[in-house]
């Protein structure tokens, strides 16, 4: 099977903060907010919600197809992906701009504020599934966080052309509209979002689960340490997630259960053993520093698998 990837391409600045955000935000001052953090550590990291999603199906055996743009200062990034075994000839280089990047920091709590400057990923719109070969025969695609508009355009591209697609619109459902997100729905073979995210697409869109189930084949819900539920026609499954044997960050953890999954649906396993596969990949990604700096072989990865799924 044919896996692309789509999302944005970026630097991570990654920063932890040594107490509870909520700890200083003043309900009866929420009008009026003006906070600065005192940072303790600050590391710069690959990353991006594509890349993230490619190196972990590249650490499972895949050799996943990457689509997107990045900027002028790209050139160390993509030999390292090269060499990680991903195909970036997919990915446009936009030299007038700077990679996008995101700057995240996290509480003791791992909660997390967030900004992300968009830089190259705005460019994104300029690429086309329609250059990628062997895609309708037997492809499938994840439609991760990128420019909003761009991630539409993919959507009907993918619609028109008849190829699977996995509409993950991420922290992006705070950016679009209702109809943004609803074109992304309509046409999905899945529907992947954490609890979180599901209920901004639920507020924007008026759709509730049913609704959704009744567009795509497959909606995964993801809860964190709560696990996933994964909810098809009539039917739910709910799956546990893999505990940790530390948590260094959590950057990154949702790429790498969709990647896990994705992987499950590129060996043919139903969708319990998908999101199983999630669960175990999504714990790696847990256990370090950013979304691509864990690493493991096929047979270690099988082995916590069977640790924690035994076989029946």
């Amino acid at each position: 099977m044919k896996l692309v990837v789509t999302g944005s391409i970026a630097f991570d600045y990654l920063m932890s903060f040594p107490g509870k955000f909520t700890d200083h935000l003043l309900p009866e001052h929420m009008h009026r907010v003006s906070l600065s953090f005192l940072v303790d550590t600050m590391d710069k990291r690959r990353g991006g919600c594509a890349p993230n999603i490619a190196y972990t199906l590249a650490l499972l055996g895949e050799r996943p197809l990457l689509m997107a743009t990045a900027g002028q200062d790209f050139s160390d990034y993509k030999q390292w992906l090269d060499a990680a075994g991903i195909d970036t000839a997919h990915v446009k280089v936009v030299q007038d701009k700077f990679t996008a990047s995101f700057f995240c920091s996290t509480d003791q709590a791992n909660n997390q504020i967030a900004s992300f400057y968009t830089g190259a990923m705005a460019n994104a719109g300029e690429l086309s599934f329609r250059t990628v070969s062997g895609l309708k025969e037997d492809g499938l695609v994840i439609i991760s966080p990128n420019d909003p508009d761009a991630m539409v355009q993919y959507a009907q591209e993918c619609s028109t052309i008849g190829v699977r697609y996995i509409w993950d619109p991420g922290q992006q459902c705070a950016r679009m509209d209702a109809a943004q997100l609803a074109a992304g729905v309509s046409g999905a073979f899945m529907v992947i979002v954490n609890d979180y995210e599901f209920e901004l697409l639920r507020e924007k869109t008026g759709m509730s689960e049913e609704d959704v189930q009744r567009q795509a084949d497959v909606l995964v819900i993801t809860r964190g340490e709560n696990g996933s539920s994964v909810l098809t026609t009539g039917t739910r499954v709910d799956v546990p997630a893999v505990t940790p044997d530390r948590i260094e960050d959590p950057t990154g953890v949702g790429d790498a259960f969709r990647a896990g999954f994705m992987k499950g649906l590129a060996t043919g396993a139903n969708y319990e053993v998908c999101a199983r596969m999630g669960s175990v990949a999504a714990t790696y990604a847990l256990e370090h520093l950013g979304g691509t700096s864990h690493a493991y072989t096929m047979a270690e990865f099988t082995q916590r698998y069977d640790a924690h799924f035994p076989r029946r």
